[in-house]
């Protein structure tokens, strides 16, 4: 049956590559059933086919019919995240430019008026501390603003807000400052930013936003105001 089957199969091949010059290159699993069929066919009745060897070529394969079909899958998957992403990128520009003239808190410790006028962030703690105290210090290293806030625990978020007026009402400073822990140590420091407009990346890559302490992705922003 082997030296009659090897027989068909090399012509069934040589026939199949004159067909393919035309046609397809592909071997798909109609091809492979009119292979085993003639195998069948023309096999040797005193040495008939092993059926064990049959069903094992015929489920390795559809095993990789289904891998084939599988990749084909998850291409298509690719090819929809991709275009969802273009999609998200394009909503994001267009929210973002909603977003001028409003105030947004990100990873800053530099501090400058928001969208009210007024200084303002927050600080982690990453330890306990007995005398927490926040200073904004000019350009030369000055304290403009000092808060004494006093004793606080681990993993507590401390506000801080400054109008940047003296007692009296009087607006004193309207300049970035520099914001200052002392006597503890944090594991965040944020601080609020006005946003003054947005910048559209000529590649439609994410839209950045323009504040006075730099730009930002909108993912940057941990809340708005």
């Amino acid at each position: 049956m082997t030296t009659i089957a090897n027989d068909y199969v090399s012509t069934l091949a040589s026939s199949t590559s004159t067909t393919n010059a035309k046609g397809s290159n592909v071997m798909d699993q109609s091809s492979f059933l009119t292979l085993m069929t003639a195998q069948l066919k023309m096999q040797d009745p005193f040495s008939p086919m092993d059926n064990t060897q049959m069903v094992a070529q015929m489920a390795q394969f559809s095993q990789v019919a289904g891998i084939s079909e599988m990749n084909a899958s998850l291409s298509n998957i690719s090819n929809s995240i991709g275009s969802l992403s273009s999609s998200l990128s394009g909503s994001r520009i267009s929210d973002a430019a909603n977003w001028i003239g409003m105030s947004m808190l990100v990873n800053s410790d530099i501090a400058t008026p928001d969208r009210y006028g007024v200084y303002g962030g927050e600080v982690t703690l990453a330890q306990d501390t007995d005398a927490l105290s926040i200073d904004l210090t000019d350009a030369n290293g000055n304290i403009v603003k000092s808060f004494d806030i006093g004793a606080k625990s681990k993993g507590d978020t401390v506000p801080f807000y400054w109008d940047g007026k003296d007692a009296n009402g009087n607006t004193i400073d309207s300049q970035a400052l520099q914001v200052v822990v002392n006597g503890g140590t944090t594991s965040s420091m944020s601080t609020w930013a006005a946003i003054a407009g947005v910048q559209s990346p000529a590649d439609a890559s994410s839209a950045k936003l323009i504040t006075a302490i730099g730009q930002f992705s909108p993912s940057d922003a941990k809340r708005l105001s």
